[in-house]
């Protein structure tokens, strides 16, 4: 089931097509596959470390149910067509090393917000960069995207170099955006247009 959602009064719209059957993406490392229920072990494993959290805020996965909440939250997203999540799989196994997608969706002004995460195992590997690449490459030549933007702790200097290496510049610095954990915390906003 396909529907068409008409951006302004123009005829640019997203390739709502996409949502018909879970996009595969691949690079040379990675299968970038829909998340699936059996995989909420692993994410939980992932997100239950601190340091994958380090830059995000969030608290730390307590429970497995959280994990298993997620998956089905990614998974409903899909279905609304209003985000698409994707595991980053190692093409020479079964194992989960990461996620990463479109977050949410503005159809109105063809733009995404992307975001991810990868186990503390594979970082400073560029794997990263592959997995982002792919899925940037996906919404701009394949669902249509106008711009995608990420929001990134300012002070999270690897995910701004992975960014930057993409294409992405800094849009905006909002000082003390977010509450967590008992204090304010600055929010940037890094953005690529379509090429």
């Amino acid at each position: 089931m396909s529907s068409i959602f008409v951006v302004k009064s123009s005829c640019m719209q997203l390739n709502t097509s996409v949502f018909e059957e879970f996009p595969l993406l691949t690079t040379s490392r990675l299968l970038l596959r829909e998340i699936q229920l059996q995989d909420a072990k692993q994410i939980f494993a992932m997100r239950a470390n601190g340091r994958v959290n380090q830059f995000i805020a969030r608290t730390a996965m307590q429970e497995p149910q959280e994990a298993e909440s997620l998956v089905e939250r990614v998974k409903n997203a899909f279905e609304q067509q209003q985000g698409i999540g994707w595991a980053g799989i190692l093409r020479d196994s079964n194992e989960i090393i990461g996620t990463c997608g479109f977050n949410s969706i503005d159809y109105y002004n063809l733009r995404a917000e992307i975001g991810g995460e990868l186990s503390v195992n594979y970082w400073g590997k560029n794997i990263a960069l592959e997995a982002v690449g792919a899925i940037v490459q996906f919404g701009f030549e394949t669902l249509g995207l106008h711009s995608i933007e990420a929001k990134v702790a300012p002070d999270n200097r690897g995910a701004i170099y992975l960014l930057e290496q993409i294409g992405f510049v800094k849009e905006a610095h909002f000082k003390d955006r977010i509450y967590f954990g008992e204090t304010f915390h600055d929010l940037a906003i890094y953005s690529m247009l379509r090429p």
